[in-house]
């Protein structure tokens, strides 16, 4: 969310107001939830746990991080989804949530790489059901010790690796042969297209803007986001999944009752209106667009997907790039289905399903989001 745009609602007075008993509060950061980040890598020697201790900062939609891992077999990791976890109302497939799995399961093998072991994959090995996610395993990955295994360089990006939520800079254009290296980052069979002609842009900024206002105009969809608002740091270190609101302004906006869950669905309140237009004006700021499609919709053209996702990503950070998913136009509900289809018309005329939707540009830098430590996700071992 625009931050700068927040401040058209919290003045002088309101700061104030807070008074001396509430600086402490307002000052606070979640350290407990950014913990994962300084531990990746650093508290086990055991190569599994140490490869999920860098997996679980994988992007994930509405950061709901879903995955769950039994280590009880000896050198294995089967991984399961988080039933509890899933968005009913905005990915009623949970393609979405397969997408974050697969980024998972692809950061878990770059980092087992790091420390020479290849990770055999066995995906979905009790079978899948392409309409709903259910208890089975998600994947079954095995460590094997290989002299052969090279790091990979994209690695050493993955605590730089963000999605950026803020404005980008109007004023810098992204090369040509630099959306061309990103590109080349993919490896699991997406078709990765993009954009950065001024026209294209300006056309795929309106349809991304347009699709985010059905999601906040449907009120199902809406109001799904809005019940995963984790506001200030207490309520993140308690929960840090969701989306996080966290910094003095939101903490401030918090403590006097500007903003909270209930303000967020009153379409007559500040935070509602102003809360939009910034979601909305960040999208008018993408500076290109790049798209992944699969030649099919299956779990496992899902879980390569999210594999090849989290690549692009990284190789957009290493681009010095900020990248954002704006895959509101690739839902699968009803109030979704015309922007669907022209989405697909547009950027997959050829047939396939396009995963994933993004914008580029320059950003500032930003915060890490919140994650879950490794032992809240470890279900047997």
């Amino acid at each position: 969310m625009n931050r700068r745009k927040f401040l058209t609602l919290v003045g002088g007075g309101v700061v104030i107001a807070a008074g001396a008993a509430g600086a402490s509060i307002v000052t606070r950061s979640p350290d407990k939830a950014l913990k994962p980040w300084s531990d990746a890598g650093t508290l086990y020697d055991e190569p599994r746990r140490k490869a999920l201790s860098y997996a679980l900062l994988a992007p994930n939609p509405h950061n709901r991080q879903p995955w769950q891992v039994d280590l009880s077999k000896q050198d294995t990791v089967v991984l399961t989804v988080d039933t509890e976890r899933l968005l009913p109302h905005t990915d009623p497939y949970n393609r979405q949530i397969t997408i974050g799995l697969g980024c998972f399961i692809e950061l878990m093998r770059m980092a087992a790489a790091e420390d020479g072991f290849r990770v055999d994959l066995t995906l979905f090995p009790e079978g899948f059901n392409n309409r709903q996610l259910n208890d089975r395993p998600v994947a079954e990955a095995v460590f094997v010790k290989d002299a052969s295994v090279k790091p990979d360089p994209l690695f050493q990006h993955v605590f730089e690796r963000r999605s950026v939520k803020e404005p980008y800079q109007l004023d810098r254009t992204v090369a040509g042969d630099a959306l061309d290296r990103i590109k080349s980052a993919a490896q699991e069979g997406s078709a990765v297209g993009t954009n950065n002609d001024a026209d294209k842009v300006e056309a795929m900024r309106a349809l991304t803007s347009r699709a985010l206002e059905i999601e906040i105009e449907t009120p199902h969809t809406y109001k799904e986001s809005v019940d995963l608002f984790r506001i200030g740091a207490r309520e993140v270190n308690q929960n840090p999944d969701g989306i996080d609101f966290t910094g003095p302004m939101f903490e401030t906006m918090a403590l006097t009752g500007l903003f909270s869950r209930e303000a967020a669905l009153d379409r007559n309140n500040a935070a509602y209106t102003e809360g939009v237009k910034a979601v909305l004006e960040n999208t008018m700021t993408a500076m290109a667009h790049l798209w992944q499609v699969t030649p099919g919709n299956s779990r496992i053209d899902q879980i390569h997907a999210g594999q090849d996702w989290i690549r692009l990503n990284l190789a957009a950070t290493r681009e010095g790039l900020s990248m954002q998913p704006l895959s509101q136009a690739l839902q699968e509900y009803p109030e979704m289905s015309e922007l669907y289809a022209k989405v697909h018309s547009d950027l997959a005329p050829d047939g396939g399903t396009v995963q994933m939707l993004a914008r580029l540009g320059y950003a500032a830098p930003v915060a890490q989001s919140p994650r879950w430590p490794l032992e809240a996700k470890i279900v047997k071992q």
